[in-house]
Parts: C-alpha cells; sequence; structure tokens
C-alpha cells in the first residue's frame, strides 16, 4: 500500500449525493481544490473551473469542489439545491463534495492539513474568501495556493508542469498516473 500521511490521501469527504470516499481514490492525479459558493462574486469561476476539468482530465487532473458557506453566507443551499445550481448553470462534471467548514472549530480536516501545507501571505492560515484554491502534485502534496481572484485560465501555467511529471513509486519506477472520471 502507497504511504499516504502527509498527503491528502489520509482524509475522507461526503460527495454531494452523500456517498463518502476516501481522497486516496485521487492518487496519481493532478487536483485543484476549491471551496466554492453558488451565490458569491467569483461563482462565474465555475465555467472555467469546468474548462480546466475538461481539457486536462484525460492527462490525469481533477477539480475537487468544497461548497462552504462560511463567507457571506454565500452558499446556503442544501447539497441538492447546490449540485442542481453547478449542472445547471456550468455543466460541473468535476467532483463536488457536501458543504462544510474550512476555517474554525469545525473545519473539516483537510482543510486543516491544506492551510498548514500552504500558508496565505504573511503566514496566514486562515482561509479568506470563496474559490481560494490549493494545487495538489500526483503525489498528494500541496504545491501552491491561489488567492480567491486568480482566474482558472491563469492557472494553466501552474498546471501544466505538475502534468508533465512522472508518477514514480516508492522503488523509484515511474508509473502512469491514475486515469478515469474522476
Amino acid at each position: 500500500m502507497k504511504e499516504t500521511h502527509g498527503t491528502l490521501y489520509q482524509f475522507s469527504a461526503t460527495l454531494i449525493d452523500g456517498v463518502a470516499i476516501s481522497l486516496d481514490s485521487f492518487q496519481g492525479k493532478v487536483l485543484l481544490i476549491v471551496n466554492t459558493a453558488s451565490k458569491c462574486g467569483f461563482t462565474p469561476q465555475y465555467a472555467g473551473l469546468e474548462e480546466l476539468q475538461r481539457r486536462y482530465e484525460s492527462r490525469g487532473f481533477a477539480i475537487l469542489g468544497f461548497p462552504c458557506n462560511q463567507f457571506g453566507r454565500q452558499e446556503p443551499g442544501s447539497a441538492e439545491e447546490i449540485g442542481a445550481f453547478c449542472q445547471r448553470n456550468y455543466g460541473v462534471t468535476f467532483p463536488m463534495f457536501s458543504k462544510i467548514d474550512v476555517n474554525g472549530p469545525s473545519e473539516h480536516p483537510l482543510y486543516s492539513f491544506l492551510k498548514k501545507s500552504r500558508r496565505g501571505i504573511f503566514g496566514t492560515t486562515r482561509i479568506k474568501w470563496n474559490f481560494t484554491k490549493f494545487l495538489i502534485d500526483r503525489h498528494g502534496r500541496a504545491v501552491k495556493l491561489f488567492a480567491p481572484a486568480a482566474k482558472p485560465d491563469s492557472l494553466a501555467r501552474e498546471i501544466e508542469p505538475l502534468l508533465d511529471q512522472p508518477l514514480v513509486t516508492p522503488l523509484g519506477a515511474p508509473r502512469q498516473a491514475a486515469r478515469g472520471t474522476w
């Protein structure tokens, strides 16, 4: 079994349809993890995120969306409402998860890990707003943090080099990245 300590693979999360999954199902993929909201000025970024998903999915890339209602109560809907909104307005095909907290005493453990791995400006560990983005390499390590204003299309120059890197097993032998619907 692959070593997962110190990577996001040690965590589980619940998909928007209520099914809990281990994030180790994304091993070998380059990921962009985003806290989302449907009533935010940055909500139109869903279109750009979906474009990235479609452009790079076949190369082992996935976006993981985590709705959050902590910023201006901009994600008040139920899981069903959020899923329908994303599908109806943006045709989202990337995995969307159940609503979580990204800050505070009830924050999801994944976000505790991500914030410790990649701190914000001046070393801060709080997510400042919706659509903060973490770029994850094929080994499950957070390699870059992007502010909410960073437009998805501007991230391609950071994503592509990670997609070009082979996944190396603990024995040093390169292997093919995981592929599939996510």
